[in-house]
């Protein structure tokens, strides 16, 4: 049965790693559709993509940008997502909304590696995508040789639509394996059809053979054609190729070079004919009767318009005004990355944002008709890197809580939460930029200075000793007195059992209501033991006393039991103890070896390593690390692995510190207090 070309309004999500040219492609085919009529440079900072200052200030994307585009009667939406691995949670959301995704990469085997984490992340969303191989200009190697390197890492069969025509090492054209048309390149316009050269046909034909031979595993009519050795009509083919991508069974490679529109006018054909159709079908499933389904892809919090919420339309169609998810619709808009254009409704398969649906966020599914659809989402990944954070001004501090609540709604990647142990706001993110780029963002956005600084690691301590202590709190100033004296038995506990109180009071020497003051006395004194640090793991026992009719009350109790700890702890032998974490630590494989020595060099202790399952070329190293030595472990890691590596982590346990390190940490904590 022949595809149908797709029709009406589609969603492409450009995605690559950092360098690779997703915003330069971008401007490029807004150009060549003139849906803008200047190029922009990413160098000069004026593209559509890229649009924050903070991309800007960086020379990289850190969010996701929006373009639109009309081509050949159909209309488009890009989304320029961004590269670096700390802001895939942005990519992961967009990608919820694509119909198909543009992987761009450079033409460098050595690069391949940093495209693992996204072709992973298109197979777990299931969104067919295709490669585009750019600065294929600068191509120092042979294409073959890339395309078995990108085989390597993905578990979906690469098909090379085209192979690059040479003029000694220069690459300046291609022939396309489907039609068998031979083109040159014209810098900024369009390529230019000629003969296939003589010395290039033996290599069409090997190219074009191997490229029939991965449709055929979806095609046995293909297949029987081939070994009957009878020519499969041109038509039967871009068939298998559109159908096989749009089952994702299939990734076509195209090759170009995006800065000088070569391939850039082939890439929008290939789109246009054999991306899927709207996925709005699919969706429709989802929600009853003719009600508009849509879903949030990412939320902008702008200077002058407020609450920005891109979504996707799934099915029907939003107008200005109507009510989604109990909120009024205030304005609808087409984005061309932070610009907008006001419009009076959507259909199906745009992508356009909404005004001030203030308790809606990013991911939400929106309904006209009150109902709660199950949509795809992305899952939001673990922090890796933290800082703790302070306004500098502390007549601030309510602003910057307004401003970290309006920051985490653009990017549900980032965390801030109040760490009670170390008494402090922590900050937590994918790596090192994406916390630098928030905390520009506080500043550019809310005129918001704050201070960051390491965070404190939530060291405790614990006995090795029992001890047998007698205190007596009396205070006699006029009138009644305050007259409380204990007997306490303090006593370690084993790793992990916490805290334990019990009474063996006879005879009422205690009286029964005092001795739960008597137990809120220890208490509070093991929030900070004799080191300086929350006490864990022991057990006190209250076994005798005494008490004055008149002079004695709760609060009396409960100094003694606090006057009790605090001449009796220093006596028990007091030890550092420090968390340490299990920690999964994911890279390719080549650096395995490097990352062992990472560990070592960090106190940390090997468990085991084995091949990451659905990750060809990946390991995962399972190990323990002291807390102490994970905050940059996410730096040394990314510049290992050529930006990829990263970890998940949990804590495990509880460890002595003894030596320098813990009387250096000991002298820290007392000079802080």
């Amino acid at each position: 049965m022949d595809a149908e070309r797709a029709t009406g309004p589609r969603t492409i999500a450009l995605i690559g790693p950092y360098l690779s040219g997703k915003t330069t492609l971008l401007e490029n085919i807004l150009y060549v559709t003139e849906a803008v009529h200047r190029k922009g440079s990413v160098t000069q900072g004026n593209t559509v993509g890229d649009s924050s200052a903070e991309a800007r200030a960086h020379g990289m994307g850190v969010e996701v940008n929006v373009a639109s585009c009309d081509y050949l009667g159909d209309t488009y939406t890009f989304l320029d997502c961004p590269g670096s691995i700390e802001f895939g949670q942005e990519a992961a959301n967009a990608l919820v909304g694509a119909d198909v995704a543009v992987v761009v990469c450079e033409a460098e085997v050595g690069k391949v590696p940093s495209l693992s984490p996204i072709l992973n992340l298109l197979g777990e969303l299931g969104v067919p995508h295709m490669i585009f191989v750019n600065k294929i200009d600068r191509a120092a190697g042979r294409v073959r040789d890339l395309l078995d390197a990108l085989q390597g890492i993905s578990d979906k069969p690469l098909v090379l639509r085209q192979v690059p025509i040479r003029d000694g090492e220069q690459i300046t054209g291609y022939i396309d394996l489907a039609s068998e048309r031979a083109y040159v390149y014209r810098d900024g316009a369009e390529s230019e059809l000629i003969e296939i050269p003589d010395d290039i046909k033996e290599r069409e034909g090997e190219a074009r053979y191997e490229m029939l031979e991965k449709l055929a595993d979806f095609d046995d009519h293909l297949m029987e054609e081939l070994l009957e050795e009878v020519e499969p009509p041109k038509d039967e083919i871009f068939n298998d190729l559109t159908s096989d991508l749009r089952e994702g069974l299939i990734v076509p490679v195209l090759l170009g070079a995006g800065e000088h529109e070569n391939g850039v006018r082939r890439l929008l054909k290939a789109l246009r004919h054999e991306s899927p159709t709207s996925a709005a079908a699919a969706a429709r499933a989802h929600v009853e009767g003719d009600a508009a389904l849509g879903q949030v892809l990412k939320t902008y919090h702008t200077a002058r318009g407020g609450k920005l919420s891109l979504v996707r339309v799934w099915s029907g169609a939003f107008k200005d005004g109507d009510t989604v998810n109990g909120e009024r619709i205030s304005g609808l808009f087409r984005m061309t990355g932070h610009n907008t254009h006001k419009i009076s409704s959507a259909a199906a398969g745009e992508v356009v944002a909404m005004g001030r649906l203030n308790d809606i966020h990013t991911g939400a599914a929106l309904t006209t008709n009150g109902s709660s659809p199950d949509l795809r989402k992305a899952d939001a990944g673990q922090p890796v890197y933290a800082m703790s954070l302070e306004a500098a001004d502390r007549n601030d501090e309510v602003k910057l809580s307004s401003a970290m609540h309006k920051l985490l709604e653009e990017d549900p990647s980032l965390k801030f939460e109040h760490d009670d142990e170390a008494n402090q706001w922590l900050l937590m993110g994918q790596g090192e930029m994406h916390l630098r780029v928030a905390v520009e963002r506080l500043e550019n956005k809310y005129s918001l200075k704050v201070v960051t600084t390491t965070p404190r690691v939530p060291y405790k301590e614990a006995i090795t000793k029992s001890v047998s202590q007698h205190s007596r709190y009396k205070k006699q100033s006029g009138g009644h007195g305050q007259f409380g004296d204990v007997h306490v038995d303090i006593a370690p506990l084993p790793r992990g059992s916490g805290f334990e109180f019990s009474n063996s009071v006879v005879g009422g020497s205690v009286p029964k209501q005092y001795i739960p003051a008597v137990e809120h006395g220890v208490k509070e004194y093991l929030v900070k033991g004799p080191l300086g640090f929350p006490v864990v793991d022991v057990a006190v026992t209250l076994t005798d006393g005494q008490h004055h009719a008149v002079d004695s009350s709760e609060m009396a109790f409960k100094t003694a039991g606090r006057m009790a700890m605090q001449e009796g702890m220093p006596k028990c032998s007091p030890v550092l103890l420090e968390p340490i974490l299990q920690v999964e630590i994911f890279v390719p494989s080549d650096v395995t070896a490097k990352v062992n020595a990472t560990i070592s060099s960090r106190r940390g202790h090997i468990l085991g390593f084995d091949a990451r399952e659905g990750w060809p070329g990946w390991d995962v190293v399972t190990s323990h690390i002291p807390q102490a030595e994970i905050h940059d472990l996410i730096i040394e890691l990314r510049s290992l692995s050529a930006g990829v590596g990263t970890y998940h982590w949990n804590f495990d346990h509880l460890q002595q510190l003894s030596g320098r390190l813990a009387d250096d940490v000991i002298a820290a904590a007392a000079g802080n207090s």
